[in-house]
């Protein structure tokens, strides 16, 4: 990510790409950074199963924002990639954090 980071500076100071695809190429590499991270959620070992549900759902959650947001900072106009992509990995998170909260609710009824 890092690497990424600063070839995309070193190549707009060198004036081989403009700023506008610099910060596209840094932020499609965060997207597909949060879909690998979403991808490895379900890998880690949890002895819970309800844990192992979570992680299934977050890492299903995460990686498909990701991917959107990854997409969208790709192939989408500026404004729509902005908030059509912190949408994304928003709706993401929210998804996984309401799924966390109702396994906790049933746990508790039961």
């Amino acid at each position: 990510m890092i690497a990424v980071a600063l070839g995309a500076t070193a190549s707009r100071e060198a004036e081989l790409i403009d700023g506008d695809t610099a910060t596209r190429i840094v932020l499609a590499v965060t997207g597909l950074m949060v879909a690998w991270y979403g991808n490895r959620m379900p890998k880690t070992f949890t002895p819970s199963a309800s844990a192992r549900r979570a992680n299934r759902v977050g890492g299903w959650s995460m990686a498909l924002s990701g991917l959107l947001y990854a997409g969208l900072w790709a192939l989408a106009p500026f404004d729509v990639a902005l908030w059509v992509g912190c949408g994304a990995i928003f709706a993401g998170i929210m998804v996984t954090a309401g799924y966390c909260f109702s396994l906790r609710s049933k746990a508790k009824a039961a």
